[in-house]
């Protein structure tokens, strides 16, 4: 690992000691009861009865809770209103919440689940995206981006390929599984502590559930124990659970899932599986790609739509194609709802890109990356959606990686190794990426950021970003730091509460920096403007003097004078100058027209190139991952740690997703792959022996935070290129075959691919 001398992460101190507090950390109340969530051990039936009085009889239990308690509406759905808090007469998935039991204890709640009586009429169950949409049972029409005029382009092809491509889902598997906490407050209101990604989701979502006005539902976030877009809607349920028992028995209510039941009742990244037609020149230039894709959405819709969107956009990754036809169709299956995940259907439609590069490849008889070098974006260039790049850093990116791990070189060094080896082979791809970043509903892009003063001069900053992990919370304070002269210990990032931050986004889409942060640099800035005006009339300063806030202390013309921050802010406070700033940032540019696919859904794009290398051992299957090698545009960034940190991680993590997790699931639509022991994901051993980030020296970015680009998603898309390096050695042990593009590659099927099939076993 390479170590950069940068800003620290605030929160790593108070991590690695324990002291960070999450929700189980909570202090509760004397009295606090505790709830379990009764599912569906079925995935699609009618439901002919529910008989809760044995538990209800067990000594302990103060009550159980199904849908004909619901005092508002029954429904959770945010984008399409299709999904039920609680079934009432139709079961669509394996896990479904039917009940809530509220008990003295956590362990009395659990056993009084197996008390509860439940008759179904079981109904066929669908849990392939095909055979659902074969069926017409589909989320909602499908949509089509387009550009160019595919059918005319095929003619003008020299190579023409077609092919199926198939990606897994992924268990989001975050440390702190999903839970809330919640009590009754005066007036018949509610306070909700919740392990979520966008308290105004839960906010919103228990307001009608509950049939309370949102003013009397309070969400309070302090920070989650991981997320990766696991919680963003997934978390509002189990928070609105709670909520409807703390006022059906007025004590306060803690609901937290136990692992297993955490991975069976939740979503995961939606599985996909499509089909593609790729046209180029013999000279490997691409002129025509066409994709239908099929989206595995799980029994409801969620955030299908807005992924799938995203998943369009991203299925030209980062080549310019003139002539683009892709359709996506979200299919209806009886598996819980899949959700957001890292990347947001982002890297379903690029490895469906990379995919078709590397059949046409095979096919023409050269390098993926011949084909992917010579496709690459140029400013300029316009993408099959309608938006015209600028600050392109595609071939820069691509650059400076050969520049500074030599590809031909390393290319040399596989081939000889290979050579030499008979029983060990490796394999080498290259992996650019091109990610948009901003909320792809136009709407969501905006926040707002709080900013106190207090009279001895410390300063409290509140937004609706979550911390997670990412370090969010360390970039708005060092925003606020930066822009006021102040120092860490001067500064703190209150918790996310809708009470102080209202209408907000969830901490998703790598938004959450650029959205909060720049609201909280709007605020920051009106209150030094404010501040420095008192500054003028205490340092008797002429309207020439250049005064500025730096190290605590008040600066005029490049020297420090004797007036300090807080004598500042105290003489301030005594003018009864206003102390604190509210501002609102709505991000700008940005539009589009679902009904034409065409407009400017992103503020920007982030770019790079990775470099994987890996060794398979062909007795055994299983491989290593030797090097992973990146050049990443991080913009101008303004703190190393942070964003190393969390390209390393989203590294790991597509890694994961691309070549062992696999989620599984029974043909009646049961989760087989329901725990740790069952489903698999990196650890230590898997990491690979060398991951090498450089920094892109790149332009400057006007709508990232401090000239910095968003940084949470987009190294996640490396790990693709994991996958196809795993492709390339199989291909250096057995040159012949004709791999399917199914992925993840598990050492399973690694080894299921080394060697042709000898006939069914006896």
């Amino acid at each position: 690992m390479k170590t950069y001398s940068a800003d620290k992460h605030f929160d790593a101190a108070r991590h690695v000691s324990g002291l960070s507090q999450f929700l189980d950390d909570m202090t509760v109340p004397e009295g606090t009861l505790h709830a379990a969530v009764f599912y569906a051990k079925t995935a699609h039936a009618h439901l002919r009865s529910l008989n809760t009085a044995p538990a209800l009889a067990l000594k302990g239990v103060h009550t159980v809770l199904t849908a004909k308690d619901i005092r508002g509406e029954n429904q959770i759905g945010g984008i399409i209103p299709d999904e039920q808090l609680l079934a009432d007469k139709d079961i669509h998935f394996w896990g479904q919440p039917l009940a809530i039991v509220v008990a003295e204890t956590q362990a009395l709640a659990r056993e009084a689940l197996h008390l509860i009586e439940c008759e179904y009429e079981v109904l066929p169950v669908i849990t392939n995206p095909r055979e659902a949409a074969a069926k017409q049972q589909l989320i909602m029409p499908p949509r089509t981006m387009q550009c160019g005029n595919v059918d005319e382009a095929w003619a003008k092809c020299d190579i023409i390929v077609e092919d199926k491509a198939e990606s897994g889902g992924q268990e989001h598997l975050y440390l702190e599984t999903q839970g809330a906490f919640a009590v009754p407050t005066e007036g018949g209101g509610v306070r909700i502590v919740s392990s979520t990604q966008g308290p105004t989701a839960v906010q919103r979502t228990a307001s009608r559930v509950l049939g309370l006005p949102m003013h009397l539902v309070e969400v309070d976030t302090l920070r989650l124990g991981g997320g990766f877009g696991g919680k963003e809607d997934q978390a509002t349920p189990w928070a609105v659970m709670a909520a409807m028992a703390a006022l059906a028995t007025k004590r306060a209510v803690k609901l937290v899932l136990p692992r297993q039941e955490d991975m069976r009742m939740t979503g995961k990244r939606h599985p996909y599986s499509s089909d593609f037609k790729i046209g180029l020149t013999k000279d490997g230039k691409i002129l025509a790609f066409e994709a239908t894709i099929y989206q595995d959405a799980g029994a409801a819709a969620d955030l299908s739509p807005g992924v799938l969107d995203r998943t369009l956009f991203h299925c030209t990754n980062s080549y310019f194609i003139p002539n683009v036809r892709a359709t996506g169709i979200s299919c209806k299956t009886n598996v819980p709802p899949n959700t957001a995940f890292r990347g947001f259907g982002g890297p379903q439609g690029m490895f469906l890109i990379e995919a078709a590069i590397y059949r046409a490849a095979e096919k023409m008889g050269m390098e993926a990356s011949e084909i992917q070098r010579k496709n690459l974006l140029r400013e300029g260039d316009t993408f099959a959606y309608g938006q015209v790049t600028e600050r392109c850093q595609a071939e820069h990116a691509w650059e400076s990686a050969d520049a500074a791990f030599d590809i031909a070189t390393a290319r040399k060094r596989v081939a000889a190794f290979n050579a030499a080896n008979t029983l060990h082979k490796k394999g080498l791809a290259v992996q650019p990426i091109c990610f948009g970043i901003s909320f792809t509903n136009t709407m969501m892009n905006q926040a707002s950021a709080l900013i106190h003063i207090y009279s001895d001069g410390s300063v409290s900053i509140s937004t609706g970003a979550v911390e997670m992990g990412q370090g969010v919370n360390t970039k708005i304070a060092q925003t606020a730091m930066m822009v006021l002269g102040v120092s860490e210990q001067t500064v703190k990032v209150q918790s996310t509460n809708t009470s102080r931050a209202a209408n907000t986004s969830p901490t998703a889409a790598s938004a959450g920096a650029d959205l909060n942060g720049k609201a909280t640099e709007l605020a920051s800035e009106a209150l030094r403007e404010r501040l420095l005006a008192v500054a003028r009339k205490e340092l008797a300063a002429n309207d020439s003097d250049i005064l500025m806030l730096k190290n605590e202390k008040v600066w005029k013309n490049g020297s420090e004078t004797t007036l300090t921050w807080k004598a500042l802010v105290h003489s301030a406070f005594m003018q009864r100058v206003k102390l604190s700033e509210q501002a609102q940032y709505s991000t700008p540019l940005i539009h589009f027209d679902k009904t034409t696919m065409q407009g400017r859904p992103f503020a920007y794009h982030v770019y790079g190139t990775a470099i994987i290398e890996v060794t398979v051992d062909c007795l055994r299957g299983i491989y290593e991952v030797d090097n992973v090698q990146v050049v990443h545009d991080f913009g101008r960034s303004f703190n190393r740690t942070v964003d190393v940190g969390q390209a390393e991680g989203a590294i790991m993590q597509g890694i994961g997703w691309m070549t062992m997790e696999e989620v599984i699931y029974a043909d009646n639509g049961r989760l087989l792959t329901d725990a740790l022991s069952t489903y698999k994901i990196p650890d230590i051993y898997a990491a690979p022996k060398q991951i090498d980030v450089r920094f892109l020296e790149s332009s400057d970015n006007p709508l990232g935070l401090m000239n910095s680009k968003a940084v949470g998603e987009p190294p996640f898309m490396y790990g693709i290129g994991a996958y196809f390096a795993l492709m390339n050695a199989i291909k250096a042990y057995r040159t012949d075959a004709t791999l399917l593009l199914k992925a993840p590659m598990s050492p399973e099927r690694v080894l299921t691919e080394l060697y042709e099939p000898i006939g069914e076993l006896i």
